[in-house]
């Protein structure tokens, strides 16, 4: 008997000490949560939104518009309503949403809703895309907070609920990275770094 009872004592710690293992898995695991945002040029917005500590990827797409599963082609027409947009995942134990909410805001103009920077048409304009009555609470109450920090303008960005979102074509992702000095070109012709200066004033 006494046998028995030190085999089964043995098993039972055994199984202990795996749960505890699978528990502290878990608990090292990421907390990943998702944002959609846009900000005109998906190129830039991918680009600049993979350099924030936390984010864990960034997805070029389109979201917001009428049609299903649209084409670079179709959101470009401007018939279709869709938004340039980016779905950011990212460790929620490393960074919040209001946290990434108050980086994104030093990445777009909210003062023009006619476009961003260079681009124009309603494909670019800026937007957030939230999802749930959560993110939207943390995302109006963020919204206040940086219209009073604008140097020039006043705040226009809506808040949108957001909806279907298609990623874009396998040549606009990792744009940026895989074409740079092309990126660079853009970026730089299209003046979103000297208008990024006069809406929120120098960064650093």
């Amino acid at each position: 008997m006494g046998q028995r009872l030190r085999w089964f004592a043995a098993m039972v710690a055994l199984v202990l000490a795996a749960a505890g293992l699978q528990v502290s898995k878990a608990s090292a695991a990421p907390a990943l949560q998702t944002a959609v945002f846009a900000g005109g040029c998906f190129w830039c917005m991918e680009s600049d939104m993979k350099a924030i500590p936390g984010v864990v990827s960034v997805q070029s797409g389109y979201t917001g518009g009428t049609l299903a599963n649209p084409t670079y082609q179709d959101v470009s027409s401007e018939r279709t309503g869709h938004y340039e947009s980016v779905k950011v995942t990212f460790d929620s134990s490393r960074l919040s949403y209001q946290q990434l909410l108050a980086r994104y805001w030093k990445l777009v103009d909210p003062t023009d809703d006619g476009g961003q920077f260079c681009d124009r048409g309603p494909s670019y304009r800026p937007a957030i895309f939230v999802n749930g009555p959560e993110q939207r609470r943390i995302a109006e109450g963020s919204r206040e907070v940086a219209a009073k920090n604008l140097k020039v303008g006043s705040m226009k960005e809506p808040i949108l609920d957001l909806g279907p979102f298609y990623p874009a074509e396998e040549y606009h992702r990792d744009f940026a990275a895989r074409h740079h000095e092309e990126y660079e070109a853009y970026r730089l012709g299209c003046g979103r770094d000297a208008r990024l200066e006069q809406v929120w004033g120098r960064a650093g």
